[in-house]
């Protein structure tokens, strides 16, 4: 079997990470403060890294691990995308229940989307779908619409994976260095744009463009992390959560209710106990995923929904064969 792509479950880690902070904000009512950036600067910085930041990453890795795991599914059935259907439909199902935790949560637009995007798009040349992903990725950052990105990032990432570069990533060293250098000074000019708007919803208009190139930038930079002797460190945190994610996106709204019931982080003084507490929540998934990992195959609610996506009891204890990219990757939520 093919290798797992490791640099991809780091930063999907990565990413998962900073929508905790993100959600914490949301399911704990914290108001966001509204004006001038100057007055605010503490609700800038947070807004800068947490808002509409890790959530496109999140979106484009789901539509390369969709892509991924279409075409492993397709060297184990001749009907792949009713397997893929079946996957996505289940996604749907894990929404409704997260529902009752989180109401503002991610994955029933993910499921919805990618049953009405996705599987089509699967019948097109991967440069129809590179070029309706930039299309519907640039119409929805200009009309600031955050919830139709999605679909967008969805084609984009899938075009990322139908063009192979997941698979050849390691000889990228060099492109990857060149869009650093392109998105350095574009992600430059569209915060100083957001500074000049202020902070709080008054200011997503300038907050969801800036959140796509910012995006764009914290993955290469991240990537390039991973050619460096960072490598190591953030590989062993944060791939194995990258490995779970769609267990630790749901374990992570229990223990934001949790926190808030302790600290009751609505009324916090300041965003500093909300960074914290992402951080402590991050900690706490990156050790539970370590441990589960050292003896299951899957996190638990990933071994769930491969069973119900294969209709098939599938081991869950680990063996000396690893799964493939695409047999842990497509939850990205």
């Amino acid at each position: 079997m093919a290798r797992r792509i490791h640099e991809l479950d780091a930063l999907r880690g990565f990413a998962l990470a900073g929508i905790v902070e993100f959600n914490i904000v949301q399911m704990t009512g914290f108001p966001r403060p509204e004006g001038p950036a100057s007055d605010h600067p503490g609700a800038f910085v947070w807004e800068a890294l947490f808002v509409q930041r890790p959530f496109p990453i999140f979106s484009l890795l789901f539509g390369i691990s969709f892509a991924l795991f279409l075409r492993t599914a397709g060297n184990r059935t001749d009907k792949p995308r009713l397997v893929l259907l079946r996957r996505l439909l289940w996604l749907g199902v894990f929404s409704a229940l997260h529902t009752l935790l989180q109401p503002g949560e991610v994955l029933k637009f993910y499921a919805a989307f990618g049953i009405v995007v996705l599987l089509p798009a699967s019948y097109l040349s991967r440069r129809w779908v590179l070029g309706l992903g930039i299309v519907l990725t640039v119409a929805a950052s200009l009309t600031f619409n955050g919830l139709f990105i999605i679909p967008g990032l969805f084609l984009l990432g899938m075009a990322v994976a139908e063009y192979g570069i997941p698979d050849t990533l390691e000889r990228r060293g060099r492109q990857l260095v060149i869009a650093f250098a392109v998105a350095v000074p574009l992600a430059a000019g569209m915060l100083w744009l957001q500074w000049q708007a202020g902070v709080g919803n008054s200011s997503n208009y300038r907050i969801l463009p800036a959140g796509t190139v910012c995006a764009f930038l914290f993955t290469v930079a991240f990537l390039l992390l991973m050619r460096t002797p960072l490598r190591r460190p953030l590989d062993v945190v944060l791939a194995p959560m990258g490995r779970m994610a769609l267990t630790n996106y749901v374990l992570a709204s229990a223990l934001i209710l949790a926190a808030d019931a302790l600290l009751d982080l609505g009324h916090a003084a300041g965003f500093a106990p909300i960074v914290w507490t992402g951080l402590v929540i991050g900690v706490v998934q990156a050790l539970l995923s370590v441990l589960w990992l050292r003896w299951f195959r899957y996190g638990p609610l990933e071994w769930v929904w491969r069973c119900l996506t294969w209709w098939q009891p599938v081991p869950i204890r680990d063996v000396p064969t690893r799964a493939t990219p695409a047999e842990g990757a497509v939850t990205s939520a």
